[in-house]
């Protein structure tokens, strides 16, 4: 187990400096993108931060899950298949659960993080005079 962990880490971290770096500013770049959407769209709506609703509000989860998927869908696919291909160059076999790991960190984490934050700085941003 302690190989597999390792060995993980050490392509984890390879992928910053390897071939297709771009993709790590890229799909971070778009989620955040995405996110600053969603979370300016919460403030006009007068909804709450997405991330803390989501986690504390049972009745709103599924949906604003449901929401958060459709709007990332593209950015973490697109990271899906960049990972596959990168891994294809560099280790010459695909590694599966190294590429949903790779996705979400570069796609549905930067959203879920930035999400909330805009909604309250936007809704700061309407109420200063």
């Amino acid at each position: 187990m302690e190989d597999i962990l390792a060995r993980i880490w050490d392509s984890l971290l390879g992928r910053v400096g390897g071939p297709m770096t771009f993709r790590i500013i890229l799909q971070p770049t778009m989620a955040t993108l995405l996110a600053v959407r969603g979370g300016l769209k919460d403030a006009r709506e007068g909804r709450p931060p997405y991330l803390w609703t989501a986690l504390t509000d049972p009745e709103q989860r599924a949906g604003l899950f449901r929401e958060g998927w459709k709007a990332t869908a593209r950015v973490f696919f697109l990271a899906v298949f960049m990972d596959i291909i990168y891994q294809w160059i560099v280790q010459r076999w695909i590694y599966p659960g190294e590429v949903l790991i790779v996705a979400v960190l570069l796609s549905i984490i930067p959203y879920l993080l930035i999400r909330g934050p805009v909604t309250r700085v936007a809704r700061w941003w309407r109420r200063t005079p």
